[in-house]
């Protein structure tokens, strides 16, 4: 009988997204031939995950963690992907979530490492994913995650639309730096968050912001009061006054705080800590962001499929 090696059993998980153990027995009883092996998973109703990869995975929950480390914090956002919203509110699913993303606040920012990772049940995140995928028979994707550290201050969390505690359609992360008061910090930094979940900030600060979204404004602003047949130098007014505007509309600092609308996000801070708390960054994650979802049109695969019977 073959040696069923390690690198047989990843190889076939791979494929198939079974589970380690399913992998290894279909090895054993196929004296290590991986593409009779796949036959076997296939025919006992384990080889799912390959079944499941090519479908749209646009469902699902995106989870928010944070801890301490010395005067500063950590927090991430996590996007995993299912199929269908059932699935997301399922306990495992969720459990498993809620595990990944308590493994990725310790592995670091980047995706791959994260699924690389382990996590408190021996198995690494990729592994975890698979198997759900297997028991479960969805596809489902570790899409991305976004980190925020802060070495001085706080990283503050909201969920809107929240499933459970720590995981719903939108996660926001807000950090904030200086200030003595952490607990103080931690219930302004999660007003501001609910503020950035309703309002889709494009930057911190000004300066954050990306030169060709400026550029693409301006040439928009340029275009419209030129129209207006004015002097070049209203013009140019105009077109300052516009993308100042534009500034307040997209910049977090600059908006109009939605709990204080007589204040910026930046004045409310002034306001509450002195100056001396900063508004050091954000993250937003919206579920399916940027994922195009499959519309069934089951109208005319039944009519297409009557064509077929009939012809």
């Amino acid at each position: 009988m073959a040696e069923i090696t390690a690198g047989m059993v990843k190889e076939l998980r791979e494929k198939s997204g079974a589970g380690m153990m399913d992998c290894k027995k279909a090895l054993s009883e196929t004296n290590g031939d991986v593409e009779a092996a796949m036959d076997w998973l296939k025919a006992k109703g384990l080889s799912k995950a390959a079944k499941k990869a090519d479908r749209v995975a646009a469902e699902g929950l995106v989870a928010v963690a944070t801890q301490s480390k010395g005067k500063g914090m950590s927090g991430i956002a996590v996007e995993l992907n299912s199929e269908t919203d059932f699935v997301a509110r399922n306990e495992t699913f969720q459990s498993n979530l809620k595990r990944i993303a308590a493994t990725a606040l310790d592995a670091g920012g980047d995706l791959e490492a994260v699924k690389a990772a382990k996590t408190d049940s021996g198995k690494t995140v990729d592994e975890t994913v698979q198997d759900m995928i297997a028991t479960i028979g969805e596809n489902m994707s570790l899409r991305r995650l976004q980190r925020l550290d802060v070495e001085e201050g706080v990283v503050a969390s909201y969920i809107h639309n929240a499933a459970t505690p720590e995981m719903g359609k939108i996660g926001v992360l807000v950090a904030l730096s200086g200030g003595e008061n952490q607990d103080k910090m931690l219930e302004a930094g999660r007003k501001i968050a609910m503020h950035v979940a309703a309002t889709r900030p494009l930057s911190t600060s000004a300066d954050d912001l990306e030169a060709d979204v400026i550029e693409r404004e301006k040439a928009i602003f340029t275009e419209q009061a030129r129209e207006s047949g004015k002097p070049d130098n209203v013009i140019e007014k105009m077109i300052e006054g516009r993308l100042r505007k534009f500034m307040e509309e997209v910049v977090l600092g600059k908006q109009s705080f939605v709990m204080d609308p007589d204040n910026t996000v930046e004045a409310y801070l002034d306001k509450e800590f002195s100056g001396k708390v900063k508004l050091e960054g954000f993250i937003r994650l919206e579920l399916g962001e940027g994922v195009e979802k499959k519309e069934e049109d089951f109208a005319a695969e039944v009519a297409a499929a009557s064509g077929q019977v009939n012809a």
